[in-house]
């Protein structure tokens, strides 16, 4: 079995010692952080920018940070967060007047680049972008808050996009984000899941490590090797 990732959203991360909560999580087993950006525009939230980026970096954190953008208008804040030290970028088609550059901008800034898909998001937004994409993120909640509940109907999202990453021959992470619970991990795992963003299911528990290899003995038991890659957008800072 091949590794599967999992992403600890540090938007259930303790903020006022978040460097030491991430590095807890990272610590227990978590591959990369998960960096939710609002802007209370595009969502009904607020929460951090670059600096905060930057801040984990001084901090020490060196695994790689994956920024999803939850902002509108986005390629201005694009730079900043390439800047701070993101490694990835994943931002909402509807955030974008021009798509295709969008992804470009997110490249020749040095990251890789990413879609994310709200529930209602239809999936005809990939066909002419596949070729520029690592990451896609299927939106199992809609985008804003930590701690909601997992919309059932977006495991059938998960297996379509599957379907479409093994048809396209590219090499494309498939992440999923929202409601993620021990609960249901299974049922997302078997849909084809590479990367699971968890926020509350890692960062409400007491113990980290625990809940972590929990969610990895359910992968060893759910996922087809095929659907489990080592990607090679995985880097360090």
């Amino acid at each position: 079995m091949k590794k599967c990732l999992i992403a600890p959203s540090i938007l259930s991360a303790d903020c006022a010692r978040l460097g030491e909560d991430i590095s807890k999580a990272l610590d227990a087993g978590g591959d990369l952080v998960h960096f939710d950006v609002m802007d209370n525009h595009y969502v009904p939230n607020l929460t951090m920018g670059p600096m905060v980026v930057k801040a984990l970096r001084n901090y020490g954190i060196t695994a790689p940070i994956d920024v999803h953008l939850m902002v509108e208008p986005v390629d201005h804040i694009i730079p900043y967060f390439a800047e701070a030290g993101a490694n990835y970028i994943t931002f909402h088609p509807e955030a974008s007047k021009h798509i295709d550059r969008t992804l470009q901008l997110i490249k020749t800034s040095g990251c890789y680049s990413g879609l994310a898909l709200n529930p209602a998001t239809p999936l005809n937004i990939l066909d002419y972008v596949m070729h520029k994409l690592d990451i896609i993120v299927v939106m199992s909640v809609n985008p804003g808050f930590s701690s909601q509940l997992f919309i059932p109907n977006a495991l059938h999202k998960i297996h379509q996009v599957r379907q479409l990453i093994n048809q396209s021959g590219y090499d494309i992470c498939l992440a999923v984000d929202g409601g993620i619970t021990i609960n249901n991990f299974s049922e997302i795992a078997a849909a084809g899941t590479d990367m699971f963003v968890v926020g509350s299911a890692i960062f409400n528990q007491i113990d980290y490590k625990k809940a972590i290899d929990g969610m990895r003995y359910i992968i060893s038991n759910s996922i087809p090797e095929s659907y489990c890659k080592n990607h090679t957008l995985i880097i360090s800072s």
